[in-house]
């Protein structure tokens, strides 16, 4: 049988504008995923560390370093319940937000292998920062998962690393990209389903987390920068990334202006030069129809067993005896 070479589709623009697909989003995205929180040297006793992933408010306390120089990390939801995490070997931080995820290896497959390449605490935690954006978060993913636009968007970043030889290579529920396919170990860049990064690169490492608000269509952006430069060498990496990131949030508000607006509803996207992008929504759109299915099976299962109580109160009010209180003949009695 011949296989479909039809182009993959994008996601409806309704999907970045509707506030109850959101929410079914949420509950079938977002509470099964696991999130990047940072390289540990970011978290110090005494100076907790608070994180807020799709309403699930989160801190993160490190306890006193022991004579080798380790802490303790543990991750508390405000109601006071213990999160899941997981620390790699390399010293990177991730958590759940709900009993609902898998196992981080059963999320994550083989990420771990490439994680082990790079030493996350080598590299001093310098700054953050935080704002929103009025955007979806799939227009900002949508945007880091390809670089189409970067020739056009980022002048400067292209210099360095030419959109020419841009490649990204799709794993479950995680992407790697390549400045350069041929120069495999020129930086680390990733991708980590559904609303975290990490992109490593010379003496600087920085992580952005995509973080949606009740409002589908703003965005909460966090940025954490590192680096092994302080001083004046740090503020002009600082200064680089942080003109790569403007040029990313203007770029997303006005593709989220003609989303809201309909100018632009539904389209196909490159299987090579967005197979990033193609990628990450279908896995998206998998995990929405299931929580979609799991919602009518549950639906289905609460009216039956409404059903069941609206006859049995029909019966009693006809004077009938409920099954549980029906006397059990001798004849039918257990000896």
């Amino acid at each position: 049988m011949a296989t479909s070479t039809a182009p993959p589709r994008t996601l409806p623009a309704s999907w970045y504008t509707s506030k109850p697909l959101y929410q079914l989003e949420r509950r079938a995205v977002f509470l099964k995923s696991w999130y990047l929180l940072g390289p540990t040297i970011k978290f110090s006793p005494g100076e907790p560390v608070s994180y807020e992933f799709a309403g699930v408010c989160l801190t993160v306390t490190a306890t006193e370093r022991d004579e080798s120089g380790a802490s303790e990390l543990t991750v508390i939801e405000d109601n006071g319940s213990l999160l899941r995490t997981h620390t790699t070997a390399t010293g990177l931080l991730f958590t759940t937000i709900s009993a609902t995820a898998p196992s981080f290896e059963d999320f994550f497959p083989g990420l771990e292998d490439i994680l082990a390449k790079v030493d996350f605490t080598a590299r001093p935690y310098r700054r953050s920062i935080q704002y929103e954006g009025h955007f979806n978060w799939k227009t900002m993913v949508d945007g880091y998962q390809e670089c189409l636009h970067c020739q056009y968007t980022h002048p400067a970043f292209s210099v360095l690393y030419p959109p020419t030889f841009y490649a990204v290579q799709n794993h479950h529920n995680w992407c790697q990209h390549f400045a350069d396919p041929k120069k495999p170990e020129d930086g680390l860049f990733l991708y980590f389903l559904p609303n975290c990064t990490l992109n490593v690169y010379g003496g600087g490492m920085s992580l952005f987390r995509v973080c949606p608000t009740a409002n589908s269509g703003n965005t909460r952006m966090e940025f954490d920068y590192f680096n092994v430069d302080d001083g004046e060498k740090f503020e002009d990496y600082y200064k680089f990334v942080r003109q790569v990131a403007q040029e990313d949030y203007e770029l997303c508000e006005v593709a989220q202006y003609n989303l809201e607006r309909g100018v632009y509803a539904e389209g196909v996207l490159n299987p090579v030069k967005e197979n990033g992008v193609a990628y990450y929504q279908q896995r998206v759109l998998e995990m929405v129809l299931e929580q979609h299915q799991e919602d009518q099976q549950t639906r289905k299962a609460a009216a039956a067993i409404g059903a069941i109580g609206q006859q049995a109160s029909y019966a009693e009010g006809q004077g009938e005896r409920s099954l549980t209180d029906r006397v059990i003949s001798p004849e039918v009695r257990v000896r």
